[in-house]
């Protein structure tokens, strides 16, 4: 349908799907002149594997801004935040940190 669009829409996601487990997130970019850059808010993803946890983390990172590197912290294996390419802030989690 590339065709039908307007030039200007040419480079724009109409429609978009993200599997994680048994969930899909779905969702598109909104016509001209009504994006408002998102503020207020974070998407947690929770996981059970750090080397998951680390790949995520580093593909969202990838032309994004991390803002709490990906680490250990008294209460996860892996924890970090970051802001993705599209200003979309993340914060992944992994798994409860085993108590020594």
């Amino acid at each position: 349908m590339a065709d039908q669009a307007p030039a200007e829409w040419r480079d724009k996601i109409l429609h978009a799907t993200l599997t994680v487990g048994g969930t899909a997130l779905s969702g598109g970019d909104v016509l001209p002149g009504q994006y408002e850059r998102p503020q207020g808010f974070q998407l947690q993803l929770d996981l059970d594997d750090a080397g998951a946890a680390e790949r995520i983390f580093t593909q969202l990172a990838d032309g994004g801004r991390i803002t709490v590197p990906l680490q250990q912290t008294f209460w996860a294996q892996r924890f970090g935040a970051v802001v993705d390419r599209f200003g979309i802030p993340w914060g992944i989690n992994c798994g409860e940190r085993e108590v020594e």
